[in-house]
C-alpha cells in the first residue's frame, strides 16, 4: 500500500511538471488533482461533507473554457463532477439508506419537478440534436439530485443545516465578489469592462448579478434573526456591504429590477396578501400586455435613453428597445424562440439547442449590433421562452407550474409559520427566489451550476418547512 501511494505520488509530480512544461492550460487542472481527491474521499466517508463542500466551492468553481481548456463539455471544476458523484451515488443511498421519505415525493413541487424532467426526457428523444439534448437533460439531473433532493434530506437530518447551506455559499459569494469589485476598481469602475470583470468565476455581468441578487434578501434576513452573535452579525453587515456594492458595479439591470420586485413580495407578505390574489395579479398583468401589447411597445419606441451613464440613466435603459443594443437582442432572441416554437409546437426542438437552431430564424429588421449566427452570446435570455422553443407548450407550462407552485408554498409557510425566526427563514427565501423568476423573463442560467445552486437549494429549504409544518399540524390534532 505505501508503495501505491509513493508511485501515485511520483505519477503526480511527474504529470505536473509535463503540464507545467508543456501544456501549461492543463497546470491548475493538475493543481487541483489533490484537493480532487481528497473530496472523493469525503463522498464516500462523510457524504454530508461532501455535498455541503459542492455548496460552498460553486461560487469559485471555473469552466473548462476560463481555464482555456477546449473540450466536447464544459464543465465547471469541481462542482459539476462532484454532482455527477452525487447522481450516481444518490440511488444507491436512496435504496439502502432511504434518504427521502413519501412526504417529499409527495409533495406538489416535487411531483411538478418529476413531469418537468419526464417531459425534458421525451423532449430529448425527439431532439434535432440528440447528444446536444441528452448532455443538457444529464446536467438538469445532477444539478436537481444535488442541489434539490440532497439538499432536503440534509434539511431533515438537522434543521441548523439551512442556516449552514445559506452561510457556505454566502461567504464564498462575498469572497469572489470582493476580488472581482477590487478588480472593477482597478479600472475606475468602467461599464465597459462590467461584461467581462467576473471571470473566470462568472462568464458574464448577469449571471454575477443574478447569483448575487438572490443573496440581498438572505442577508437582511439573517440580520434580524436573533439566533445570530453580535460577531456574526458584524460580519453579516460586512457581507452584505460588499455584495450590494457588487450588485451595483455589476450594472446588470435585471438584477436591480429583481430585486425591486423581491421587496415588492415582502411587502405583500408583510400585509397579509393571499398568493390567489397575486396570482390573479399576475395573470391579468400578462392578459392586460397581450391586448395592449401595440400601445405598448409603441410608448416604448419612444424610449431613446441608452445604458452606460448613471445608475438612473442606467435603470431608465432598461425600457429603451429602440437603440439599446442589449434590450434589442433580447427582443431578437424571444422573437426567434416564437418562431421556434411556431415550427413545432408540440415537442420542439430539443432542450439545449435553441443556441444551434436559432440563426435561421432572426429577421434581419430585429437584429442588433451584437447579433450573431454562431450562438455565442448566450442562450434564449428567457427561462420561459427558451423551454418554450425547446420543448414544447408543455415545457414553457412545467416553469410556469414551478413558478406558482413555488410561490403558492411560499406564501403558505409564511402565514402558518408558528415563531418569527421560521417566518423571516420562508420570507428571506421566497424573496431571494423571486429575483430569479424575475430574472427568468430576461435571462436564463439554470444551466449553470452558479445560480442552480441556490435556486434548487431555496425551493428545497422551502418545500421542508412546508413540510414540516403539515407534520406539526397533524401531530397537535
Amino acid at each position: 500500500m505505501l508503495f501505491l501511494f509513493y508511485a501515485l505520488c511520483v505519477f503526480y509530480i511527474a504529470g505536473l511538471a509535463w503540464s507545467l512544461t508543456k501544456h501549461e492550460n492543463y497546470f491548475l487542472i493538475y493543481c487541483l488533482i489533490p484537493a480532487a481527491f481528497f473530496l472523493f474521499l469525503l463522498a464516500f466517508f462523510s457524504f454530508d461533507t461532501f455535498v455541503f463542500s459542492i455548496v460552498f466551492f460553486t461560487p469559485l468553481a471555473v469552466t473548462l473554457k476560463e481555464l482555456g481548456v477546449n473540450a466536447d463539455v464544459d464543465i465547471s471544476l469541481p462542482t459539476e463532477p462532484f454532482m455527477a458523484l452525487v447522481l450516481l451515488l444518490f440511488p444507491i443511498y436512496q435504496m439502502y439508506g432511504k434518504l427521502l421519505d413519501k412526504k417529499l415525493w409527495k409533495h406538489p413541487v416535487t411531483i411538478i419537478i418529476f413531469f418537468q424532467i419526464l417531459w425534458m426526457a421525451v423532449a430529448c428523444c425527439f431532439s434535432s440534436l440528440p447528444l446536444v439534448s441528452f448532455k443538457y437533460l444529464i446536467a438538469r439531473l445532477w444539478f436537481v439530485c444535488s442541489c434539490y433532493f440532497m439538499m432536503h434530506y440534509l434539511f431533515v437530518k438537522k434543521e441548523e443545516n439551512i442556516y449552514k447551506y445559506l452561510w457556505l455559499y454566502l461567504l464564498s459569494l462575498s469572497a469572489v465578489s470582493l476580488y472581482i469589485t477590487i478588480q472593477h476598481a482597478a479600472s475606475g469602475f468602467d461599464e465597459h469592462v462590467a461584461d467581462w470583470i467576473p471571470s473566470p468565476f462568472y462568464n458574464d455581468h448577469t449571471a454575477y448579478g443574478a447569483a448575487l441578487a438572490m443573496y440581498v434578501p438572505v442577508l437582511i434576513g439573517f440580520l434580524c434573526m436573533k439566533r445570530f452573535s453580535t460577531a456574526q452579525k458584524v460580519l453579516l453587515a460586512l457581507c452584505l456591504a460588499i455584495i450590494i456594492t457588487g450588485v451595483v458595479f455589476s450594472y446588470a439591470r435585471a438584477a436591480w429590477i429583481s430585486l425591486i420586485a423581491a421587496a415588492a413580495v415582502m411587502v405583500l407578505l408583510f400585509f397579509k396578501i393571499k398568493f390567489k390574489v397575486l396570482a390573479t395579479i399576475f395573470i391579468s398583468g400578462v392578459v392586460l400586455f397581450f391586448v395592449f401589447q401595440t400601445q405598448i411597445i409603441l410608448l416604448l419606441n419612444q424610449n431613446n435613453t441608452a445604458s452606460g451613464g448613471d445608475a438612473m440613466q442606467d435603470f431608465q435603459s432598461m425600457s429603451n428597445i429602440k437603440t439599446d443594443d442589449s434590450n434589442l437582442e433580447r427582443i431578437n432572441r424571444w422573437s426567434c424562440a416564437i418562431r421556434m416554437f411556431k415550427e413545432r409546437p408540440f415537442l420542439g426542438w430539443g432542450p439545449g439547442t435553441y443556441m444551434f437552431q436559432y440563426a435561421p430564424f432572426q429577421k434581419e429588421s430585429e437584429r442588433s449590433l451584437i447579433s450573431t449566427n454562431a450562438g455565442t452570446n448566450g442562450n434564449a435570455h428567457s427561462e420561459y421562452l427558451g423551454p418554450l422553443s425547446e420543448q414544447g407548450v408543455l415545457g414553457m407550462a412545467w416553469v410556469l407550474a414551478l413558478l406558482f407552485a413555488t410561490f403558492s408554498t411560499g406564501f403558505r409557510v409564511v402565514y402558518k409559520a408558528k415563531n418569527k425566526e421560521q417566518k423571516i427563514a420562508a420570507m428571506l427565501l421566497l424573496a431571494g427566489l423571486t429575483t430569479y423568476f424575475v430574472h427568468g423573463f430576461l435571462n436564463n442560467f439554470l444551466d449553470t451550476d452558479k445560480l442552480s445552486v441556490p435556486f434548487w437549494g431555496f425551493i428545497s429549504a422551502l418545500v421542508f418547512l412546508d413540510i414540516k409544518q403539515k407534520k406539526e399540524e397533524i401531530t397537535s390534532l
